[in-house]
């Protein structure tokens, strides 16, 4: 997600953050989590400055809430960012990227994660960086003088979350140079010049006196940037790097012939030259970061600059490279039988369930014992940290603990290679090769997909990792789903919401990202906590005292066929004993729950079982070892390949214009209902000649197409006489409901399809929209006696435009009802059947129940709102599901309200009210007074709730933090918000719910 919003909470005006990244800083054996905002300050003059601002946290950064400013870095003139790549360190596409800042006053390391975040704030960061122009004034950052702090003896109050000694100025030795100590100092500016492989240099102005350029390193590709003492500002090859640098790191130049160097196209895997003894033997050792000596047996591998282009998207096209390349790297992967072979590699496959435990035992019986070494290790772990405070929050001690105690238990005949380690909350998934392979992965990319209430709770979920092996691309995904057996729905729910939720930044960020199904090979492992029914307890532990595991397996919910993972992936019968409870006193039955499963070509399973031996937690550690073919490329046939291409390319290269044919040019959406997706697909055709198409903006708006709607994909390339698939999505949210509720905007829109180099193409959308409560404001709601799809569409348009002061006045309206009808079912229910519901709106329901819901209030049926506890306990099994689903709609209702129930011309009373609660009540009492009924209301039943806070674990605390930012929202217009601005929304809410209304 994008984090730099989180950050830009914590601003002052005219401040603004346009990158951020997640990033962990080093200091010998020290691992501390930062994350790295680039802050921008437009001068008054017309100028502009940069400053670092280094944050730390203990959530996930989704507010300005959730992070706290530790230190500032100006980027001046002796401003320096380098990506460092150690000594004797494996040179490994996709890996972390190690960086070093320096300053006059400090030096600091980070590890910042590979991919186009990191990429992107590189080159703002480069972009940042102040000229070396004499005549330029120097930046002064007054602005950031509001941020110094007391010892700067400065009267301004200090901003909440700032640590003392707070900003890096040049002159004062702040906290930066007493933790951190400038390099140049200890070993001068000559010597902090890198010179190892792929470094990439961004000066701030430390070489006034010496003119240097941009130049390509002979070792992976990549470059030195900097700023020429000539002319104090990037030259035309500075800009040019940048423009590479954001498409795709290293580049390959056409040759002198007009066609490709199609040596740098060679799809042979490889992230490093042949040559890498001359790695980094420049560097003065004192340069190099120290080696963390628990690792010393894990290689870090540090991301190379070079394009590995062996990527089988659906759509080829690489921004970096021309036509006729794309053309050709096409025909390559369609002729890639002709030139590669299938080799076969070792992988471990390993998943537990480590219940909150720090490791006790050594690993090895589980990574390492009675296998030969394994090429490749997949490591999962769950439930690492079961604290409350885990749910919310980044760190914790744990991932170090087991990072380490798997470092030491892989096999000890081999030296492997930490390519990637990924996290969510106790969700952990770790990636290692041989050392002698390392060479061969590329394309690393890792993602996580959260599957708890509004998407954003992480207990629950899955983490990825996805990469290419020689010519096979290769995705790993670790996953915990919902427990408890009744659950069977919600984990197939989990899982769908995985698959789709789960999406891969590519090389090229024009290019649409990568979901799990467009790998070659998918292993997918983890908790997935699917159980054993129609069997009680006794029967299955003497089941497993027989060792019947047949029987046994002929129970297992996976092998069910409504079960959403056993129609995708394989998986063996099972012939171990239950990883899950068996020896436990708890009245369940032991299950299956910790598994592996896998799909693609190739691959044979050698061994599938549990570790009994291992008693550090009620689960039992699980691994799969596979044989895995993988596609390994013959660099003499390739060549052969490559050269017919060229030839046959040389001789069907003319003028033709390309033409393509489309199998539907009308598209009709019948009856679109709220937040329900809706899709059309159509064929695009191609004729004879090669060509790009992508959907383009009509004149004078700002996209291709309405907000409600979607192509996927909107570009791409085709080769001659090929057919690609464009789905059209639909998909009407809180954004777009209000103005088709009104009847401002319609189900109507005229997309352009627009051949490169040829003609457009028109297709035309249109369809019906239904009404939906959803996204009406609360005044109109009022005046709708009728359920709303009752009503005729100018009546709800005459009542939806109406202003929302209407009524308070002896409107001519009559009779309108003091709440809305559709707020009363949904809290009536609440009331009647949910109190004591333990997880109350933290634990989401499922999409087909608040589909349910959405019709039920949407025609008034209210009757069938009551039939949803016996629609969850007959269909799913569980009562409690259909209260999370109906808890889960108040939100989302609430959420949609064009206008909050405290209108947004109050927002800053409210704010300057918080903590007095005289002043508060005033301010609620000049609300309109159908948005003054549904705040005390709601109030009211938060109070009933609380009632029953022994039984459903809902506090004050809990609830005016859920509900402050739907009740109190920031006005229209003005989204950036102050640091303090939503505690103190969240206090105003507090405040009613502990004094009496």
């Amino acid at each position: 997600m994008d984090q730099s919003v989180a950050i830009q909470e914590t601003l002052a005006e005219g401040e603004y953050c346009p990158q951020a990244v997640q990033g962990v800083l080093c200091e010998g054996d020290s691992r501390q989590s930062r994350l790295l905002g680039l802050v921008r300050y437009r001068l008054e003059h017309g100028g502009q400055e940069h400053a670092l601002f280094l944050y730390t946290h203990r959530r996930m950064a989704i507010t300005g809430d959730d992070v706290s400013l530790d230190q500032i870095v100006p980027v001046s003139r002796d401003f320096a960012l380098e990506e460092v790549s150690p000594d004797g360190e494996l040179y490994i596409l996709g890996s972390d990227v190690t960086v070093q800042l320096d300053t006059a006053e400090l030096s600091l390391v980070f590890q910042l994660p590979f991919g186009s975040q990191t990429r992107m704030f590189l080159h703002e960061v480069a972009r940042a960086c102040p000229g070396f122009d004499s005549a330029t004034r120097d930046p002064e950052f007054l602005w950031l003088s509001r941020y110094r702090c007391a010892e700067l003896e400065l009267e301004m109050p200090r901003p909440r979350g700032c640590n003392s000694a707070l900003v890096t100025w040049p002159g004062y030795a702040t906290i930066g140079g007493g933790r951190y100590p400038s390099r140049k100092k200890r070993w001068g500016l000559e010597e902090a010049l890198p010179q190892g492989a792929g470094s990439v240099l961004f000066w701030g102005g430390a070489m006034e006196k010496t003119g240097f350029r941009l130049m390509e390193r002979a070792h992976g590709g990549g470059f030195v940037w900097g700023r020429s003492a000539r002319d104090g500002r990037r030259d035309e090859e500075l800009e040019e790097a940048g423009r590479e640098m954001s498409a795709a790191a290293g580049s390959r130049e056409r040759n002198t012939a007009g066609g490709s160097n199609f040596d740098g196209l060679r799809p042979n895997g490889k992230g490093v030259p042949m040559d890498q003894s001359s790695r980094g033997q420049d560097k003065p050792e004192s340069l190099q970061p120290r080696q963390n000596k628990s690792k010393s047996e894990i290689t870090d591998m540090v991301r190379s600059s070079t394009i590995t282009v062996s990527d089988k998207a659906h759509i080829l096209s690489m921004q970096k490279f021309g036509l006729r390349d794309t053309i050709v790297k096409s025909h390559l992967l369609q002729k890639e039988e002709d030139y590669t072979y299938i080799q076969n590699f070792r992988f471990f496959v390993g998943t537990y369930n480590v219940n909150g435990q720090s490791p006790k035992e050594c690993l090895q019986l589980w990574l390492s014992n009675g296998i030969q070494a394994p090429d490749v290790y997949c490591v999962g772990f769950q439930e690492l940290d079961l604290s409350k405070e885990a749910f919310f929050f980044h760190d914790t001690p744990k991932e170090e603990e087991w990072f380490k105690a798997v470092s030491e238990g892989l096999h000890p005949d081999a030296k492997y290679a930490k390519v990637k380690l990924i996290r969510l909350v106790g969700i952990m998934l770790l990636l290692y090769v041989k050392q002698e392979h390392a060479a061969y992965i590329s394309e690393v990319e890792a993602e996580t997909v959260g599957t708890g209430i509004m998407g954003r709770m992480g207990n629950k979920g899955g983490v990825a990792i996805r990469f290419q092996f020689h010519n096979t691309s290769i995705c790993v995904v670790n996953s915990h789903l919902a427990a408890h057996i009744e659950e069977y729905e919600r984990r197939n729910q989990d899982y769908k919401d995985i698959c789709s939720r789960m999406q891969f930044c590519q090389p090229d960020p024009s290019l649409p990202p990568l979901t799990i199904s467009n790998h070659d090979v998918i292993l997918w492992l983890g908790d997935l906590n699917y159980r054993i029914e129609e069997l009680d307890v006794e029967k299955v532990k003497k089941l497993i005292e027989e060792k019947d595991f047949q029987m046994l397996y002929a129970y297992d919910q996976v092998q069910m066929a409504t079960c959403a993972l056993f129609q995708q992936l394989s998986s063996r019968q099972l012939t171990f004993i239950p990883t899950f409870l068996l020896f436990s006193v708890k009245c369940r039955a032991p299950a299956w729950c910790d598994r592996i499963l896998w799909k693609g070509k190739n691959i044979t399973q050698l061994s599938y079982q549990s570790h009994m031996a291992l008693k550090t937690s009620d689960h039992k550690p699980v691994s799969s070892v596979f044989d895995i073919g993988v596609r390994v490329v013959n660099d003499e046939l390739y060549r052969k390949t490559l050269e017919e291409i060229v030839r046959s390319l040389d001789k069907m290269e003319n003028a033709n214009i390309p033409s393509v044919s489309l199998s539907k040019r009308e598209f009709c959406f019948q009856n679109v209902k709220y937040m329900q997706l809706k899709v059309e697909s159509f064929t695009i055709h191609n004729g004879q000649v090669p060509c790009h198409f992508e959907f383009i903006n009509k004149p004078d708006e700002e996209s291709y197409c309405k907000q409600w709607l979607n192509a996927n994909p909107s570009r791409g390339f085709l080769l001659p006489d090929s057919d690609v698939e464009i789905d059209l999505e639909l998909f009407v949210n809180k954004t777009t409901a209000t103005k088709l509720n009104s009847g401002e905007d319609k189900i109507e829109d005229i997309l352009v399809l627009h051949l490169d180099r040829g003609k457009d193409y028109f297709l035309s959308v249109s369809g019906n929209y239904l009404p939906s409560c959803f996204g009406s404001p609360i005044h109109t709601l009022c005046y709708m006696r009728e359920p709303i799809l009752d009503l005729p569409l100018e009546t709800i348009s005459e009542l939806t435009l109406m202003p929302v002061w209407t009524g308070d006045d002896g409107s001519q309206l009559e009779s309108p009802m003091e709440i809305p009808k559709e707020l009363w079912m949904l809290v009536d229910y609440l009331y009647r059947n949910a109190v004591q519901q333990e997880d109350l709106f933290q634990q989401p329901g499922l999409r087909s129940e608040f589909e349910h819901i959405r019709d039920c209030l949407d025609t008034g049926m209210i009757d069938n709102l009551c039939i949803l506890q016996t629609f969850s306990s007959v269909i799913i099994g569980s009562l409690t599901m259909g209260n999370h689903s109906v808890a889960e709609a108040l939100l989302l209702f609430l959420e949609s309200l064009p206008e909050p129930v405290i209108c947004y011309s109050t927002y800053h009373n409210c704010l300057e009210c918080s903590g007095n609660y005289i002043a508060s009540k005033q301010v609620i009492s000049t609300l309109p007074i159908f948005h003054k009924n549904v705040f005390h209301y709601l109030m009211a039943f938060l109070r009933e709730l609380l009632k029953n806070s022994a039984k459903n674990h809902l506090d004050e605390n809990i609830l005016a933090s859920i509900f402050g930012s739907l009740l109190l929202r920031n006005p229209a217009g003005h989204q950036k918000l102050d640091m303090t601005e939503k505690k103190k929304a969240q206090e105003f809410i507090h405040q009613f719910l502990c004094n009496p209304l």
